[in-house]
Formats: structure tokens, C-alpha cells, sequence
């Protein structure tokens, strides 16, 4: 009997190389481990050991024959990604010709042994923890971890739904990392205001900036000004201290959410449930308290695109669906597919996550919008685009798709317009990275401008995570981002490239604890 990832995935990968015969796709070395929405566990070749189990940081892994309700779904998404697997020669290949030997990433060594690697992370969140994990593989490296904020880890504690509480175990892991002897983990310190870069460059061989992107993008329509993000409400619900003070207006009947990331699919469902079942979980309670008193009877989803190009994932959406106390609708009407999309599903070569996203979507719609009376309605609306927004309303664009002369297929607004009366709207379009005082920055892109994570022109100074790569991927995919990093940082310190600290006590760390 196999066993079977279930939503809360995170793509840390750890059960890729735990695992005996090799069943865990994608791995990290497989160029879509980067985009896959989970992992997945080959039914066919899994020996159910549950050696993935133990190995797994968020409980996602569990056997088949233990599946609940709510994860039975999972045991279709894992087989299917694996379905059509060629199994008759000597050369076993997994979905998309994959092979199911996965190459592990080489631990590189540190030949340099006249001084100890000293290195400072900038951030605490998990692209930091992961990177410091990796350097602390070697002996003789000593890290220290500088958070601005009174507690660590970043959006694994302060960007995950309360209501996630297994995703949140990640957190265990970090723990772990941050009781190592030759880890120091310094909170409430602001790097540029308590501790200046000449200080860190004098103390460390190398500093590896693991910032984020802590600022959202922003709608270019009039009233735009007017709105908050839903990463700010997420940050107040979840007890964040920059934004404990603020409040949402939740005394109408109807909140809009733009954008169809999994981050908005969280808003709606923290907004749609029932209080009394976040009253266990670490909600802040000024915001529990505020959901309680909520009139919000409504939550509409609007997406400028089509379900094809559904920004929010399979396990997340899964996990939306399969809820009896919410009920969930689309209109049938609105599940335009773009033509690349049709002629894909019409030979049956959908990617895996997108065939069951319109499958889910499909299931949704069919069953219209019946729930019980006191449910409250989430409504997902797809070809749907804001054009201005004030007043308590928000007008709406319909789109459609166009193909150009190349063939390309692109969104295009129509003459379609409808007013909906709302009392609150939340942007949820993506995050952006922050410029760092003293550092280069592509601001089209939000990130800091680096090679593989050598920061151009800087020696001795890195990136890892979103201010390296942009905002894609989910807390485990910073795994063998930040391996990436400290992969070249090794290298530049084994070929002599690194200056040694100029201070080697740490006269910072000793003031700031």
C-alpha cells in the first residue's frame, strides 16, 4: 500500500532523499521542482517504509489506508501524476520521462581550514533558516542570524493561516537549526539601524541577505489607493506586530478579493469560517474577536484570467473544495479555457496541476452555489479585471481571450462592464522585494541583482530566497535555493576570495544581546 502526500505539503524535499527506491517527484534536481505545486509519491513503486513520514517537517505524508475524508483526493492527484509511467525497459523513467533515481546535491566540502567561515544572515524567515542549516553541515562555520522582528521565521509563523497549523511545523525544523551551539539567532535587531554593514563586513567572512519581498504589487486603477493588500490582512490576523494596530471594515456583507493566489484563497476562508473553529488555533485575538462581530456574508475571488492560468494550487484549492461548512461557487459560464489550454486537454496532454484544477473547478460548478442558509459564500469569478474601485463599489471589466497573428494568446478587456457593491477590497497580486540600503536593486523585478546568489559587484555578499529569485515557489523550494547560494559562497571562501573578518570577536552581538 503506498503512501501519499496530502495538502500541506511544503516541497522541503527531505523525504525525496529519505526515501529507499526513489518514489518522490520532482526532485531537486529536475527542472520543474522549482514550479510543482507538491510533491508526489509513485504508487507503484513506493514500499510504504514511511521512511517519508519521519522525514517530512509538516505531517503531509501518510499512508493511503489512513487517509481521512479530506485528503482521499490526494491518492488520485499523486497516481495520475505517475499515470503513463514507462515501466517495460531496463531504464525505469517516472511522468514526463523523469528518471525515478533521483542525483542527490553533493555536500561541498570546506578545504580552507587556516580560520573558521564566519557568516551573518540577514532575515530569519525560511530561506535564511535554510541557509543556515546547510552551512552548519561542515564543521568549522559559525553563523549568526540577525530578525528585525521580536520573533523569528517570517511567513512560516506570520504568512501561514492560523487554521494551517501543520504547515506551521516547519517551524520544529528551524528550532533545531537556531539550538545549535554554533548558531546565534539575534531577534529585535534591524540591520542599517542597530547593526550598520561596515560592522557586519569587519565581523563576518561573507553576509547573506534572506530579506523577502515584504511589500505587495499594486493595482494601476483609480482608487487603487484607497484598498490594503491581503498580505496586510493576513500579517494582522496572524498577531504581526507592524500591524496589530490595524482594522478592517468587516460590518458589510460583501468582501472582494483581487487576485486567485493561495494567499487569497486563505483571506476568504479565514473570512468564511466559522470563529469558533479558529479559537484553538494562535489567531490573534483582536482579530478573532473582529471575526466574530464580522457581517461579511460574501467573498468574491476575481481573477483577470482564465481557470487555466489559476494562480492558487491543486492541495490549496483542494482543501477549499472538500469544506462542508463554506460553500464555494463558479459560475459555469465563466470557465473560459484559452485555445492553447483546449487543444492540450483535447489530446490529453494537461499538465498534471492544471487538469485538476479544471476538474475541481468543473465539480464546483456543477453543484451551483447551494449550501446551507448559514453559510457563508465564497465565489470564485474568473475573466474578471478592476477598473476602478470607490464609493463602495468596484467596477469590474470582462475579458476575453484574443489570439494575435503569431499565434500568441493574450487577455483583452471588453466593453462588458459591471458595478459590485462591496464593503471592503483586498489586492492580493503578488509580492515585491524591498531595495536594501546599500545594495544594488532591479526594481521592475523586486530583487537584488545577484548570479546563482553572488550579488553583482559585492564580494562577500549574497542572496538567497524572494529577494534573490522573485516570489515564486513555497517554503520548501528555499531549500535548494539557499544549498545554491552557499554552494558559491564555499567556493569563493575555499579559493581565497573572502576576507577574513577584521574583528574576530563579535563586539555587535555582544552589545545587542
Amino acid at each position: 500500500m503506498p503512501h501519499v502526500v496530502t495538502q500541506s505539503c511544503c516541497s522541503d524535499a527531505s523525504c525525496v532523499y529519505a526515501c529507499p527506491v526513489n518514489c518522490i517527484h520532482p526532485t531537486p534536481d529536475e527542472p520543474d521542482f522549482l514550479t510543482a505545486e507538491m510533491l508526489h509519491i509513485d504508487p507503484y513503486a513506493c514500499v510504504d517504509c514511511g521512511a517519508c513520514v519521519r522525514a517530512c517537517p509538516v505531517g503531509a505524508i501518510v499512508p493511503d489506508r489512513k487517509l481521512n475524508a479530506k485528503q482521499s483526493r490526494f491518492l488520485e492527484i499523486n497516481h495520475d501524476f505517475y499515470d503513463g509511467t514507462d515501466r517495460s525497459g531496463s531504464t525505469v523513467t517516472g511522468a514526463s520521462g523523469r528518471s525515478i533515481l533521483a542525483k542527490p546535491i553533493p555536500l561541498t566540502p570546506i578545504t580552507k581550514v587556516d580560520e573558521d567561515l564566519r557568516v551573518a544572515v540577514i532575515g530569519s524567515g525560511p530561506a535564511a533558516m535554510y541557509t543556515a542549516e546547510d552551512l552548519i553541515k561542515r564543521p568549522g562555520v559559525q553563523v549568526t542570524i540577525f530578525e528585525r522582528l521580536p520573533d523569528p521565521y517570517g511567513l512560516a509563523r506570520r504568512g501561514v493561516a492560523p487554521d494551517h497549523q501543520t504547515t506551521r511545523q516547519v517551524t520544529e525544523l528551524f528550532d533545531l537549526v537556531a539550538a545549535n551551539p554554533r548558531v546565534k539567532l539575534l531577534t529585535g535587531v534591524e540591520v542599517g539601524k542597530d547593526v550598520t554593514i561596515d560592522e557586519l563586513q569587519q565581523q563576518f567572512h561573507a553576509v547573506v541577505y534572506a530579506v523577502g519581498a515584504s511589500t505587495d504589487k499594486k493595482l494601476d486603477v483609480p482608487g487603487a489607493e484607497t484598498v490594503t493588500s491581503a498580505t496586510e490582512f493576513v500579517a494582522w490576523y496572524n498577531g504581526h506586530p507592524d500591524y496589530a494596530d490595524r482594522t478592517f471594515d468587516l460590518s458589510g456583507e460583501r468582501v472582494v478579493i483581487v487576485g486567485n493566489g493561495n494567499v487569497a484563497l486563505d483571506v476568504a476562508r479565514i473570512l468564511a469560517v466559522d470563529p469558533a473553529k479558529l479559537t484553538e488555533t494562535d489567531i490573534a485575538p483582536y482579530a478573532l474577536q473582529a471575526l466574530r462581530d464580522s457581517k461579511i456574508r460574501e467573498i468574491d475571488i476575481v481573477a483577470r484570467r482564465g481557470p487555466a492560468q489559476a494562480a492558487f494550487t491543486v492541495p490549496e484549492f483542494v482543501g477549499l473544495v472538500d469544506r462542508p461548512d463554506i460553500t464555494l461557487a463558479v459560475d459555469p459560464a465563466e470557465l473560459v479555457i484559452d485555445p492553447e489550454t483546449a487543444a492540450l486537454e483535447a489530446s490529453g496532454d494537461l499538465p498534471h496541476a492544471t487538469k485538476f484544477k479544471l476538474q475541481m473547478l468543473r465539480e464546483v460548478a456543477a453543484r451551483g452555489d447551494a449550501g446551507a442558509s448559514d453559510d457563508r459564500l465564497i465565489r470564485l469569478r474568473f475573466m474578471r479585471a478592476p477598473s476602478a474601485i470607490g464609493d463602495g463599489a468596484i467596477t469590474l471589466v470582462r475579458n476575453e481571450f484574443q489570439t494575435d497573428a503569431d499565434g500568441r494568446t493574450r487577455v483583452v478587456a471588453t466593453d462588458d462592464v459591471e458595478t459590485v457593491p462591496e464593503s471592503l477590497v483586498l489586492t492580493s497580486v503578488g509580492y515585491h522585494g524591498r531595495p536594501v540600503s546599500g545594495l544594488p536593486f532591479d526594481d521592475r523585478r523586486g530583487v537584488i541583482p545577484n548570479a546563482a546568489g553572488r550579488v553583482d559587484g559585492m564580494a562577500g555578499v549574497y542572496v538567497a530566497g524572494w529577494i534573490k529569485r522573485g516570489p515564486t515557489g513555497f517554503i520548501g523550494t528555499n531549500k535548494s535555493d539557499a544549498q545554491e547560494t552557499v554552494r558559491l559562497l564555499l567556493d569563493d571562501f575555499n579559493a581565497g576570495r573572502l576576507a577574513s573578518p577584521a574583528r574576530t570577536a563579535a563586539p555587535t552581538e555582544s552589545r545587542l544581546r
